[in-house]
């Protein structure tokens, strides 16, 4: 069987029983036009069917990314795009785009029920995702310990660049509500660095990073700068071991959602959550004064709406 059937055969017995009749206008079928009539490699047979079963996701990543996922080389992914016929991987990502976005966005050529099965798949692997966080905040010691060193940090300093600074600045906001001086960095470079140094210099003792997919450089660098300046570093991220963890004194770790085109953030919103009640439970007095200084400011300068 030539190896454009095989990738079909195979992808219709994981689309929910769709049948070969399936409009040819879907995204699974756009996407198994791309590989027939071309001889494939199992390697390159293994990258296909990953496509498959990960549309959307797989049409963004990056090609370290893929084949890290698929546990095939670089070079493999590469010769993989030129069998297809196209220049290069991102030449073939590029093609990809437009097939993973009609499957998110719900064009008119996604039938609903494929739409609909995508959209649970990815809130299936965030519950997923929520249950091994809470395994992991069986044993709540170390979640507790962290806040306690947040708290007495004056200043603290929060950082989170590119895609992780929505965490970063959630947390702060939240954490200003019951922390005297918490300071947001969300650029990197020299401003970081000015900014770190003026957190210790400052009497800051800790600073609290986030680190989500795609790690920055930047990011990596801010923390070695933070270490140099003798600040302590906690970070949150998605994986328990790598580079950044290595560079940290303390690291708590949640797992993203990647069935998406882009990934979303329930686990380290929640053990971030986590955290602000440990610094809040570390200093009751001082929350519960600040809380009600906030709410006091909030009343007279009418911050919310009370419809």
């Amino acid at each position: 069987m030539p190896s454009g059937q095989q990738a079909r055969a195979q992808a219709s017995a994981i689309t929910s029983g769709q049948q070969s009749s399936d409009n040819e206008g879907a995204p699974t079928s756009r996407l198994l036009a791309l590989f027939d009539g071309h001889r494939l490699s199992p390697a390159q047979r293994r990258i296909a069917q990953y496509m498959v079963d990960h549309l959307p996701e797989a049409a963004f990543l990056s090609i370290t990314d893929l084949a890290e996922r698929v546990g095939v080389s670089q070079p493999s992914v590469t010769r993989f795009a030129s069998a297809l016929g196209f220049s290069g991987f991102p030449a073939l990502r590029e093609a990809l785009h437009p097939i993973a976005l009609s499957a998110v966005a719900g064009s008119p050529d996604t039938p609903e029920e494929i739409r609909r099965n995508e959209l649970q798949a990815a809130i299936d692997t965030e519950i997923e995702n929520l249950e091994n966080l809470r395994r992991l905040l069986g044993d709540p010691n170390r979640v507790i310990e962290l806040g306690r060193d947040l708290a007495r940090s004056v200043p603290l300093t929060v950082l989170g660049l590119r895609i992780s600074v929505s965490l970063a600045e959630y947390f702060a906001y939240a954490a200003r509500r019951i922390h005297p001086d918490v300071r947001l960095v969300t650029r990197g470079g020299s401003v970081a660095f000015d900014a770190l140094l003026q957190s210790r210099e400052a009497g800051g003792t800790w600073v609290l990073a986030f680190s989500m997919p795609r790690y920055a450089e930047e990011t990596l660098a801010a923390i070695r700068d933070a270490r140099s300046t003798g600040l302590r570093v906690a970070l949150i991220t998605d994986q328990p071991l790598g580079p950044f963890v290595d560079e940290v004194d303390v690291a708590l770790s949640a797992s993203t959602g990647s069935r998406l085109v882009f990934d979303s953030y329930a686990a380290p919103g929640v053990l971030s959550a986590a955290v602000l009640q440990a610094m809040a439970d570390a200093d009751p007095e001082r929350t519960q004064a600040r809380l009600e200084g906030y709410e006091q400011v909030a009343e007279q300068h009418h911050f919310f709406h009370e419809g």
